[in-house]
């Protein structure tokens, strides 16, 4: 049976999911009975909640002679760590474009690593029944970015396919009638190289993603390069720093559809799980004990973002959470960086740990997963990785991109150059939508998603990517209002909601419980205030006009992970427990934050 390897990548919500799921639909992997789930490969809840992508995960259907290894990767740049590794593993990349919004920055993202393997793109342009879909536009697009890429000629003649993944129909030209996705079928089988290798060489794989078995341990997912592999025979481990350790695959686990199975032996181009070896880590190699040739390390791009965990130390603490010691936080922390090599760690001091990843999103992602664990912890300010090289401070860039509609342009306009953002391009979208272009220091972008999204009344879309490390820029703004800080401990009252209201946007509703030093709202101006949400209304045995009105609440803001990390300020932390998040400042007792603020000026 002959081989294709090939990952899928795309912008976040350009529907590579919804695609993979019709080719496993309509290749005859399942069965008539079998019942399959939309977004099948999207397993995790947050994937499902969010939409998106987040760890890149392979299955293989077969078509005809064909059995074809696929890659869903993640299309947002924070889990670029998965797009890198994943396209040194296939032969070929399915680059899915929206026929409507065209390229977006992750789709420069991916397609610049792509180009960088070598690897030629069959390009889809997705949802063509879409009312405003122009894929004549995306395909020039397409093309031009390949050409702002430096692609080769051989990449620069790459097939077009036109397709609709929710409807399950390809075809080759948009006068076509759009019956199945045979015409994407036959394109991969006819455009995509076979994997290069012979299985009568020594051999060669290399370890590209890992998952874990509470039974078997840790399990690698493995490329074959050369070769073939054997369960129970023995071979050498060659780390990314050279070590070596000989071991023996105990298991070998093959792909079909969305299971697994246990094989005898694999062979040179496909895609394996391999257990049997516990230091097993991305970017190590499997070779032969006899003539070890190992492959060259993975590079994988670095954190630009970092956050501190820590225990949790509010008056509330421990209410609500099932895990709540630092050593259960250390062990959870040091277990996801077992398996997110994108990610790193590092331990400060008793019960504070400094989480470095990609962006924010990556970080609140794994904060989510805690909390639905029974993890009660805290996260301060995200913060970017400042470097140093030759004396100068460098900080990351990232590139940004924003859709809107015209009317909102001149705002969003005078808030980015606050934000030290520099216009690139303006380009008019029609249908009343204008497409701006910045470049922006990653730490401008901190507390700008939902300042964004009010500006432009919700209609405005925002995409980054990370460009490079540039000098320091100076100071940027950030929140402009200060907090309505809680100055008792105790359960809010109605009465004292009601009369805070005047003073900012209040965060809390009447019966949660609040303490000292915990921000209950957004003051309305610049400086923190401090408030009293117990007190109660005075009651006398005399009757006043007006004593009896009715007490009108307006609806807290609730904060959601993203929002609270965005909102908060230096000297502030956002507490998160299975049932609550919270915002508190970072010392409760208001005299040492008085003494704080004295020093910090």
């Amino acid at each position: 049976m002959q081989i294709r390897n090939i990952a899928v990548i795309a912008h976040v919500d350009h529907g590579k999911t919804t695609m993979v799921d019709g080719l496993l639909r309509q290749s005859g992997t399942f069965a008539e009975h079998e019942r399959i789930e939309e977004c099948a490969l999207d397993s995790n809840d947050q994937e499902r909640e969010r939409g998106i992508t987040i760890l890149s995960k392979n299955t293989a259907i077969r078509y005809g002679d064909y059995k074809i290894n696929i890659i869903d990767t993640p299309g947002h740049a924070d889990f670029g760590g998965e797009v890198e590794r994943v396209l040194k593993m296939v032969d070929g990349v399915l680059l899915l474009v929206d026929a409507q919004e065209g390229v977006m920055p992750q789709t420069r993202f991916v397609v610049k690593k792509a180009i960088w393997f070598g690897l030629r793109p069959v390009v889809v342009v997705n949802k063509i029944d879409k009312p405003a879909a122009d894929p004549d536009r995306v395909v020039n697009e397409v093309f031009d970015l390949l050409v702002q890429m430096e692609a080769s000629e051989r990449q620069l003649d790459f097939p077009i396919i036109y397709a609709s993944g929710v409807n399950g129909y390809a075809k080759l030209k948009l006068e076509d009638d759009g019956k199945d996705l045979r015409p994407l079928f036959e394109t991969i089988v006819r455009e995509v190289p076979p994997p290069s290798g012979d299985s009568a060489n020594n051999v060669q794989a290399q370890v590209f993603t890992l998952d874990y078995d509470s039974y078997v341990g840790k399990i690698g997912i493995a490329r074959i390069f050369n070769g073939r592999l054997r369960k129970n025979q023995t071979h050498m481990l060659v780390k990314s720093d050279g070590d070596k350790v000989s071991g023996r695959i105990t298991k070998l686990i093959g792909f079909y559809g969305l299971t697994r199975m246990e094989i005898e032996e694999a062979h040179a181009g496909d895609i394996v799980a391999i257990a049997g070896f516990e230091t097993i880590d991305v970017g190590d190699s499997l070779v032969d004990p006899a003539n070890p040739m190992p492959l060259d390390p993975l590079h994988i791009e670095e954190p630009t973002l970092s956050v501190l965990f820590a225990v949790n130390d509010s008056p509330l603490a421990g209410t609500e959470g099932k895990h709540i010691t630092s050593n259960k936080l250390r062990d959870r922390l040091e277990k996801e960086m077992h398996t997110n090599i994108a990610m790193k760690m590092e331990e400060e001091n008793e019960g504070r740990f400094k989480v470095s990843g990609r962006g924010e999103l990556q970080i609140t992602v794994l904060a989510e997963s805690m909390r639905r664990e029974g993890f009660e912890f805290s996260i301060g300010r995200p913060e970017v990785i400042i470097k140093e090289e030759n004396g100068i401070r460098l900080e990351p860039f990232e590139h940004l991109v924003v859709d809107l509609p015209e009317m909102f342009s001149g705002a969003i306009i005078e808030k980015l150059c606050k934000r030290k953002a520099e216009m690139k391009t303006m380009i008019p979208m029609g249908a009343g939508y204008t497409r701006m272009e910045f470049e922006i220091p990653a730490r401008a972008l901190i507390g700008l998603r939902t300042q964004f999204l009010t500006d432009t009344k919700g209609e405005g879309v925002m995409n980054h990517s990370f460009l490079d490390y540039r000098p320091f820029n100076g100071s940027v703004e950030s929140r402009s209002n200060g907090a309505l800080v809680s100055m008792e401990n105790g359960e809010a009252v109605a009465y004292s909601i009601f009369n805070l209201q005047d003073r900012g946007v209040i965060f809390i509703k009447p019966q949660d419980k609040v303490y000292v030093g915990m921000i209950l709202g957004e003051h309305s101006r610049p400086n923190d205030l401090d408030v009293n949400p117990i007190k109660g209304k005075q009651l006398t045995n005399m009757r006043a006009s007006g004593s009896d009105d009715a007490i009108k609440l307006v609806p807290p803001r609730e904060h959601t992970l993203e929002t609270a990390l965005e909102w908060i300020a230096d000297d502030e932390i956002v507490e998160i427990t299975p049932k609550s998040i919270r915002v508190r400042k970072k010392y409760l007792d208001p005299n040492t934050r008085k003494k704080m603020t004295r020093e910090s000026v």
